[in-house]
């Protein structure tokens, strides 16, 4: 089978955060389905997944919930699957800190947050009272030290990132999240554009399945997707710090009673409502906005037709014989 070389380019640098591609990979699924895929990780330094896809450089590619803002805003972004359930940015304090809930953010100083791509971590405070206006937010350098020397109270973090490194320095600590608050926000969300999906419909399908295919097969091989993520993938990251990662976000990418990267509706517009979307303008892009696969159209012949057409064609030569006999 010929392979279709496609590329997909993910919203951070190499972890067990994208084991489900990896594994897809190593494991032969895209190429089942005649698929050679190129796993492109980010620019930690400009970590923007979107604009490789818009410009063609990516086919598919992992994004936080903030696609939904795009999407309204006009850009021509698919989501296909939420690799994650919730949200896995939270808050991290001190243990010796004041702060246990979100209502204990009055005053505080704080890391400056993306409004984009984890914006829940503003919305959490807004509904817990606070004025995230008057809050002191620190922009200087090194903001790991400056916790640490405490020059501000609360930092944004990633589950698997900062607080392993604190557990590993035994600096005791405590996250702040916005799962906590019934705040569900999907994240990593596996995505392409309009245009893959207009003109090469069934390769957006056989990429979503293998992708999912190979989530689902990480789920349940942890130990080999650890390895396989270190061994090709990740390889200055130690196992214990991969498992440590898989460990975490195993509850994060398949909770109870759900399916590897299930997305619904009512969960879609309740993350609109969260970002202060106008659910006019969300009712406005919803069909377009969630992947379904629309197979090329076919001509599609009942056996009534095909059974008219056969007898036709049997019917031709009696028909020319009867008429040249009449003559």
């Amino acid at each position: 089978m010929a392979q279709e070389s496609v590329t997909l380019q993910l919203k951070w640098t190499h972890q067990f955060q994208f084991a489900g591609y990896y594994m897809a990979k190593q494991k032969g699924f895209y190429n089942e389905v005649g698929l050679d895929v190129n796993i492109v990780p980010a620019d930690p330094k400009r970590p923007n997944s979107f604009g490789a896809v818009e410009r063609g450089e990516a086919q598919f590619g992992v994004a936080h919930s903030g696609i939904l803002e795009r999407r309204i805003a006009g850009e021509p972004f698919v989501a296909m699957a939420a690799i994650l359930q919730f949200s896995p940015y939270c808050w991290m304090v001190k243990e010796t800190s004041d702060i246990f809930h979100a209502r204990d953010f009055i005053n505080k100083r704080v890391s400056e947050v993306s409004k984009e791509s984890n914006s829940e971590l503003l919305t959490m405070l807004k509904r817990s009272g606070i004025d995230t206006e008057k809050l002191a937010v620190y922009k200087g350098d090194e903001l790991q030290q400056a916790w640490m020397e405490n020059k501000l109270d609360a930092i944004e973090v990633y589950v698997t990132d900062l607080p392993y490194h604190m557990d590993q320095q035994g600096v005791a600590h405590r996250l702040i999240c916005p799962q906590r608050y019934g705040m569900d926000v999907y994240a990593d969300i596996l995505f392409t554009s309009d245009n893959m999906i207009k003109y090469h419909p069934d390769t957006v399908e056989k990429f979503y399945q293998a992708s999912l295919k190979g989530w689902r097969y990480a789920v349940m091989n942890m130990d080999e997707a650890i390895a396989i993520t270190q061994q090709f993938y990740a390889p200055e990251r130690s196992f214990h710090q991969l498992a440590y990662e898989a460990e975490v976000l195993k509850d994060y990418i398949a909770p109870p009673s759900t399916n590897v990267g299930n997305m619904s509706m009512a969960k879609w517009r309740l993350i609109a409502d969260l970002y202060e979307v106008d659910q006019t303008k969300f009712d406005e892009v919803k069909a377009d906005f969630i992947y379904k696969y629309k197979k090329q159209e076919t001509l599609q012949l009942s056996w009534m037709l095909i059974a008219a057409i056969i007898i036709s064609i049997i019917s031709i030569p009696l028909y020319l014989r009867l008429m040249f006999k009449s003559r």
